[in-house]
């Protein structure tokens, strides 16, 4: 029998309870350390949130944690103004890394990040989970039957109380590095590259509407034009109360599909129709963590398949660079009032 992986996880903020179910829900690793702000605060979520796993994890110092060469991996949890010092004593001791969105704060810091573990040899992944759910997957797979793609609808109309952005940096480029943008709509963002290939251009209104007070932006409307011809607009923020799920459709020559949520609706032109899965909660009204930990739970399942097999993870550090770099470009034409603005090339 394979013997489980040791992994730990460094940071205790609200996504962290999510990834904790996702490690209770899975078999190929144990969650056997937690880093915190201080090994009280650790212990005090260890306490509160760790009682459904079968192995109570140890509240550990990032010190520890980088001698110890029975772990496996890390799982970086902080907001993304931490992760730069992160990375590099971990990768400096040979940890691989699992990381959650954004990588960090602009695409400069994103790419230093990346940077620094491929230098080390060691594997990065990234959590864009929205990846991992099945209509996701099936419209994959049935892109060829669909024909060219013409035409992108993106909608995430998300809402967050004033007491969201309450949080201390929250909504501020020092922490956050953004709004709307780098913190809820890079999910959708990463689906339409992934579905509909790279964007080449876009004209962008980034807008703070009266419902917050934050420094970064809650509303954004975008026309892209994709490298591959086709054109597309994209709606997303966090003022529409009471929220909603996110939808993206794309239009292509035979068939126009819409994915919302976790339902899949294709409308054929020739007149069929069909629906897979169903709409699932994602986490667009008042409680951002109104979603099922099964995507995270795959995502790490994923991850240690790739260590254990030596192939890239699911979602490659270098991968995740295309979405902060789309994301910049839309910043930059909001800054430059809807001026046409060319998307920054990866090399993914």
């Amino acid at each position: 029998m394979t013997a489980k992986m040791k992994a730990v996880m460094i940071g205790t903020g609200m996504v962290a309870r999510t990834h904790v179910q996702a490690f209770a829900d899975q078999e190929e690793v144990t969650l056997s350390g937690i880093v915190g702000r201080s090994r009280d605060r650790a212990s005090a979520f260890i306490e509160a949130e760790c009682g459904a796993l079968p192995d109570r994890p140890a509240a550990l110092t990032l010190e520890e944690v980088c001698a110890d060469p029975s772990i496996d991996f890390a799982v970086i949890t902080t907001p993304p103004s931490e992760r730069a010092p992160l990375v590099e004593a971990l990768a400096s001791a040979g940890k691989a890394l699992l990381v959650e969105k954004p990588l960090e704060r602009d695409l400069r810091r994103a790419s230093g990040l990346v940077e620094t573990c491929e230098r080390a040899a060691v594997p990065m992944g990234v959590v864009l989970q929205h990846r991992m759910r099945d209509p996701v997957r099936r419209l994959q797979a049935m892109q060829a039957d669909f024909g060219p793609l013409r035409m992108a609808d993106i909608r995430v109309p998300w809402w967050r109380d004033q007491s969201y952005y309450d949080a201390p940096g929250r909504g501020t480029y020092a922490r956050d590095g953004g709004g709307v943008l780098l913190t809820q709509a890079i999910h959708t963002l990463d689906l339409v590259l992934a579905l509909a290939g790279p964007v080449a251009e876009v004209q962008a209104l980034v807008a703070t509407t009266g419902f917050h007070r934050m420094e970064a932006e809650d509303f954004t409307v975008v026309a892209l034009r994709f490298a591959g011809g086709a054109v597309g607009s994209v709606m997303a923020t966090t003022a529409a109360y009471p929220g909603g799920a996110e939808t993206l459709t794309l239009h292509y020559d035979r068939a126009s599909v819409t994915l919302d949520a976790g339902r899949l609706d294709i409308r054929w032109q020739d007149g069929r129709t069909e629906v897979l899965g169903e709409t699932t909660a994602s986490g667009g009204g008042a409680d951002p963590m109104a979603f099922s930990h099964a995507w995270h739970r795959d995502i790490l399942t994923d991850f240690c398949a790739a260590l254990r097999d030596g192939r890239p993870p699911l979602i490659p550090g270098r991968a995740a660079l295309r979405v902060h770099a789309l994301i910049e470009a839309i910043e930059r034409s909001g800054r430059d009032q809807g001026q046409a603005t060319e998307v920054q090339e990866t090399n993914t």
